[in-house]
């Protein structure tokens, strides 16, 4: 063979790396490992084998974890948590960072083991995973010592309960274990049924950099035991996975009372413009989708290509894939590795199998016999494709075109997951134009695969909420230090037994999209005031109210794309024009509640300027990632929220959920006090003459849990919150898992309207969602 061959064939010697060491470990604990619980290891029991899927080998056998496995797990962190917590910042940041410095003394160890256990190429393990497991701690090392500080008035959640999966077995570990004792909670966590051994090595370790007995107990075992961990005594669970899965963990954990992050499912867009560097374009995506054998949530496994350069893309992409060096993951001159299991291997086969529609190539390179499956474009599918639309979890990748920049966000938006994008264009106007428009939680710009312990991560949609990485990430860990006070139902004021009607006779009809709307039903409730007076009717809301409040929101999107300073104004101009009709509306809350209403009238105006003065000063960051990129942290807003306004606080409640919703750039949908439901009628004569489009604000009043399952059930509704004094709090979670829509729910707790529990960055943060945006520069 001549070096010109050489050169085309890109043929190279093997270059293994040695497995020696992994395997003395695994030794040393006779190849058979019981869980981690209260800081040692407990003596193995029924088992089952995790295996290298590269090879078939037997490299372990763990212990699968039962019920009771868990609830001694738990108890373990339980008595664990509160001293853990008591300790200060600092003294935790010396455990995180001890942590950092064991992950790098031993990074060979963890690299070849998860190479072993997982089947992805050592270079990805040892030149990506590792380090970003390091630096997760490191970063979280300065958050535990920055926290007290930095944010004051929060305290730790308790005990986590937290499930990773087999893609990123250990560096997922490290996402959800580092913020989690960096705010002082203790976890419980479960890894993958066939990657656990990585997570095994983490917690021996964990001795050595003197973290305490029970803080981290890990529970091996399959779906059931992760279902065990999901119904036990923990006060968050923390999920990465399948979206399936996570819809089913939201309704099992609704009503209980604790926290629940999901980062789930991804059918990421790869968006390639007929400007783009193709070549880059195209090594892109041997990152993005074959590297790792598209075995990642975020991989860029749908790809979109501008019309005028997809005949030459598709060439180039054709000729890089056949290649690709499939084979041993421990040679560091392998590509793509195995795939996790058997089972995802035949379910790839099987999606692909399916298929009937457009141009299959599958790569020219050699492909080992096992748990390997060969690098395959589909070229020229519809949008509709199942394909196009289901997660696949494999070197897959599915390509269409499209023709204007228009046209590409439509398509890329077309789909019910938000997770990741990738956009690729040398103009940069139009790559900055792009990523506000595309509903994912990250989007690279000319690049992808890019994270950072300092930039979130996370998705929209069906791909899930919460964040992971950063002070977001930080935050979901953490809760405002108050002692809860119970929620006390208030009841409309009753019927005077005297059949004497006095009063103003007034019927106040539902305002939608800006203007008056009557009842679906036909159906209204007379409203009594604290006196026995006839204060009105209101009409009685339905599914069908719901329906066109939400389409009126919808229709308000333009709202989300004014200025900030626009909505400045708009809020100010609601509280002149309140504070204009402050004695009328102070007349109104006393024939009401029977109880002077000066006060609450002046704190609804004063709460009107704090969001005023909020909406062009939440700000976005440039997160300092350690590399030549810029990772932006855009706050976008969450788009239709539906409230349930509190009957403690009939306009004051009102508009502490309003403001800052409409000030984020959001629409709303709000259901007012069922005590006081005439509130809303006056307030929306209010609006009318405050320069605020139609649909921006929607009221519609009736039952507390008839609407909130309306509002919960719907799929153009993006979160819901809940401050009703009926506890509804399992019904709205429970149905938001339709669509994974956020929640934000007072769990029977009640709230002070009038103090700092009633307005303030707790309520900005529910009213945006963080976006980040990685933007690569310079050489190299």
């Amino acid at each position: 063979m001549t070096i010109r061959d050489i050169f085309d064939a890109m043929s190279y010697g093997p270059a293994t790396e040695s497995a020696a060491e992994a395997m003395a470990w695994l030794d040393t604990h006779g190849r058979r490992f019981g869980h981690f619980i209260d800081g040692a290891f407990t003596q193995p029991g029924e088992s089952f084998a995790t295996m290298n899927p590269a090879t078939g080998e037997t490299l372990a056998e763990v212990t699968q974890g039962s019920a009771d496995d868990v609830a001694r797990a738990v108890a373990a962190a339980r008595k664990a948590q509160a001293p853990w917590a008591a300790q200060s910042g600092h003294q935790r940041a010396r455990v995180l960072y001890a942590l950092a410095r064991l992950m790098q003394k031993h990074a060979r160890l963890f690299a070849v083991l998860e190479t072993l256990d997982t089947g992805k190429p050592i270079r990805e393990s040892r030149d990506i995973d590792v380090p970003l497991v390091a630096r997760h701690f490191y970063y979280h090392a300065g958050l535990a010592q920055l926290m007290d500080a930095e944010r004051p008035g929060m305290e730790a959640l308790g005990v986590c309960g937290q499930i990773v999966p087999w893609n990123f077995p250990l560096l997922m570990l490290a996402w959800k274990v580092a913020p989690a004792l960096a705010a002082g909670n203790a976890v419980v966590l479960k890894p993958a049924e066939y990657t656990p051994l990585t997570a095994l090595l983490f917690a021996e370790i964990s001795r050595e950099a003197g973290v305490p007995k029970g803080v981290i107990n890990i529970v091996t075992g399959d779906g059931e035991t992760g279902a065990a961990l999901v119904v036990a005594k923990v006060d968050k669970i923390a999920f990465t996975g399948s979206t399936e899965v996570g819809r089913k963990i939201r309704e099992e954990t609704a009503g209980r009372g604790i926290a629940l992050t999901l980062e789930l499912g991804g059918k990421s867009p790869y968006i390639v413009f007929d400007d783009a560097d193709l070549d880059s374009a195209v090594e892109g995506l041997v990152d993005a989708i074959w590297f790792n054998g598209g075995q990642v949530c975020c991989a860029g496994s749908r790809l979109l290509v501008q019309e005028g350069v997809a005949a030459r893309f598709h060439t180039k992409l054709r000729a890089r894939m056949d290649t690709l060096r499939v084979g041993d993951p421990l040679d560091k001159c392998i590509d793509m590795g195995a795939i996790a299991g058997p089972v995802q291997r035949d379910r790839i086969a099987a999606m692909v199998a399916a298929n009937a529609e457009g141009d299959t190539h599958v790569a020219a390179c050699a492909v080992p016999e096992g748990c390997f499956y060969p690098p395959t474009l589909i070229a020229g599918l519809s949008p509709s494709n199942p394909l196009m639309q289901q997660e696949v979890f494999g070197p897959v990748l599915v390509s269409s075109t499209f023709r204007t920049p228009g046209e590409a966000t439509e398509m890329a938006n077309n789909s019910r997951y938000g997770l990741a994008a990738s956009v690729w264009t040398e103009n940069v106007n139009l790559a900055l134009d792009m990523a506000p428009k595309l509903a994912a939680g990250v989007v690279w710009i000319n690049g992808t695969n890019m994270f950072d312990a300092a930039a979130g991560f996370g998705g929209v949609r069906e791909s899930g909420f919460g964040r992971e990485g950063g002070w977001e990430g930080l935050m979901a860990y953490l809760r405002p230090a108050r002692t809860p006070r119970a929620l006390k139902p208030v009841a409309p004021n009753p019927a005077p037994a005297s059949a004497k009607v006095e009063g103003i006779d007034r019927t106040a009809k539902f305002y939608i999209g800006g203007k008056q709307a009557r009842p679906d039903s036909g159906y209204s409730t007379p409203v009594w005031g604290a006196k026995g007076r006839l204060l009105g009717h209101v009409g009685t809301g339905s599914r069908k109210d719901i329906r066109n409040a939400v389409e009126a929101a919808r229709g308000a999107r333009g709202w989300a794309k004014t200025t900030a300073h626009n909505r400045t104004q708009v809020l100010y101009y609601i509280a002149e024009n309140l504070s204009a009709r402050a004695v009328e509306f102070a007349a109104r809350l006393k024939a009401m509640t029977g109880k002077a209403g000066e006060a609450e009238v002046e704190a609804a105006i004063s709460r009107l300027f704090t969001y005023a003065a909020w909406a062009d000063k939440v700000e976005g960051a440039a997160k300092p990632v350690p590399m030549k990129a810029l990772a932006l942290a855009l706050r976008e807003p969450v788009g239709v929220i539906g409230a349930l306004c509190p009957d403690e606080a009939p306009l004051l409640g009102l508009v502490s959920a309003m403001a800052p919703a409409i000030a984020m750039g959001n629409a709303c949908v709000l259901v007012p006090s069922c005590a006081h439901p005439l509130m809303a009628a006056d307030l929306a004569q209010v609006l009318d003459t405050s320069d605020l489009p139609g649909g921006v604000v929607n009221f519609v009043a009736g039952p507390a849990a008839d609407l909130a399952a309306a509002l919960a059930g719907h799929m153009d509704v993006d979160a819901v919150w809940s401050f009703s004094s009926a506890d509804i709090s399992g019904l709205v979670e429970r149905l938001s898992a339709g669509n994974l829509k956020r929640t934000w729910v007072n769990d029977g707790r009640a709230r002070d309207w009038f103090g700092a529990e009633g307005e303030g960055r707790e309520f900005l943060a529910q009213a945006v969602e963080v976006k980040t945006v990685w933007v690569p520069y310079g050489e190299g």
